[in-house]
């Protein structure tokens, strides 16, 4: 197993020690971070934030804690996330809606 892939698995079970609305509150601020980079036209920050984004999100989707409805809303969102930026029939204020989602979790998580 090499250095990276250890710190990975390191990283996801961390990640496990989680609640849910601290995962998703997570993945929020990651997602905050891309829209952020890409309204500016920053693409090495959009970059690093998506896959960051990316990598949280299949994290939280791996937990096994989290079936049915719940995994299905994770995979939604992630799904709303990548339109945001890939799709190009998306209107740009739709990144308002996933930041109103995700601070909600992050809000919730604080408590």
């Amino acid at each position: 197993m090499t250095a990276h892939a250890e710190t990975r698995a390191e990283a996801a079970q961390r990640w496990a020690a989680l609640t849910l609305m601290q995962q998703l509150g997570n993945v929020g601020s990651e997602v905050e971070r891309a829209i952020r980079a890409h309204e500016s036209g920053n693409a090495a920050r959009f970059d690093n934030a998506l896959d960051r984004a990316l990598e949280l999100f299949q994290f939280t989707i791996a937990d096994e804690r989290w079936r049915g409805s719940k995994r299905r809303e994770i995979l939604r969102a992630r799904e709303e996330f990548c339109r945001l930026f890939f799709d190009p029939t998306v209107s740009p204020d739709s990144g308002d809606g996933l930041r109103r989602y995700f601070l909600a979790f992050a809000t919730a998580a604080r408590r």
